[in-house]
């Protein structure tokens, strides 16, 4: 199944609640009501007040001024107007040697999430190394290892309780001996009013910087997509702490509230670089902005 297969798929839920609302809005004609009400069903989908009264302002304004009443035309429109919010950040180029840091709030699938990558950049030669720098909870090195095994990767660890920042300076000794081209570093879930946990970050982040300077540094935050617009707020404050490179998203396929990718984009102007699909540890895939429009209208 190719990327837009399993994104299409993966929005099914997103698309029967967001899309199905709006076809229907449109048998009853294109007025005013039809905008009040088509604020309403955005922000039914989780698309953020802010960003729903935006969207249909911009879309009230182009349509009058085009004379646009047709169904197929709004609704192009409508799709511009949100792929542009999608698109505000620009995604990243990757470059290597990368290092690439996975943050993000207990429970998301920051584990998972690193298998999955290691599986990505292995199906696109690139040669992987992860870190268990999440040496807090009981077991995490345990669960990253099995992942590590299932990607067929190598993993570097240290003891529970250990120091995150050494387990990372070990990991760059190693990846930078054997020229890697990336190391996936996995981090304690924290939540994002730690301010303790924050500086660990700030320390691992400066531990890269000062031992592995020829690397391209990404601080990813996953982020789990059935959280909606919560999602947002924790996206916010680990910004304002890390200053993040992206997001990834997790369990896409398991919620019909999408649409505060939007809003996520659109506000913070933070790109989404990945989307996980599905359970199996192929399925994450690149986020493509306009394939996600088409998949929820």
């Amino acid at each position: 199944m190719g990327i837009f297969s399993k994104i299409k798929q993966a929005l099914k839920k997103t698309k029967e609640s967001l899309g199905g609302a709006i076809k229907a809005l449109f048998k009853r004609g294109v007025g005013d009501d039809f905008y009040d009400e088509l604020e309403e069903i955005l922000i039914s989908a989780d698309i953020s007040v802010t960003t729903a009264e935006e969207t249909v302002e911009d879309l009230r304004a182009e349509a009058k001024r085009e004379k646009l009443k047709d169904e197929e035309y709004v609704t192009d429109l409508l799709k511009d107007i949100l792929e542009e919010k999608l698109t505000r950040a620009e995604v990243p180029e990757m470059r290597y040697p990368a290092v690439i840091m996975l943050i993000g709030v207990n429970g998301v699938g920051k584990t998972t999430t690193i298998g999955k990558l290691a599986d990505y950049f292995l199906r696109n030669k690139k040669s992987v190394t992860v870190a268990a720098a999440d040496t807090f909870r009981a077991a995490a090195a345990d669960q990253l290892t099995v992942w590590a095994e299932r990607a067929g990767v190598r993993i570097v660890k240290h003891e529970e309780g250990s120091d995150p920042s050494a387990v990372v300076f070990d990991a760059i000794s190693s990846a930078k001996a054997r020229g890697t081209d990336v190391l996936l570093v996995d981090t304690a879930g924290r939540l994002h009013v730690k301010a303790n946990l924050m500086e660990e970050l700030k320390k691992i982040a400066r531990v890269v910087s000062r031992e592995y300077p020829q690397a391209n540094v990404y601080k990813l935050l996953v982020l789990d997509a059935t959280t909606g617009n919560n999602a947002i707020n924790q996206a916010r404050l680990f910004n304002e702490a890390v200053e993040l490179d992206g997001i990834v998203l997790t369990k896409l396929d398991s919620t019909a509230k999408g649409g505060f990718v939007i809003s996520l984009c659109g506000e913070l102007e933070i790109p989404v670089m990945f989307a996980g699909t599905g359970e199996k540890i192929g399925d994450l895939e690149p986020f493509e902005p306009g394939e996600f429009i088409d998949s929820i209208l």
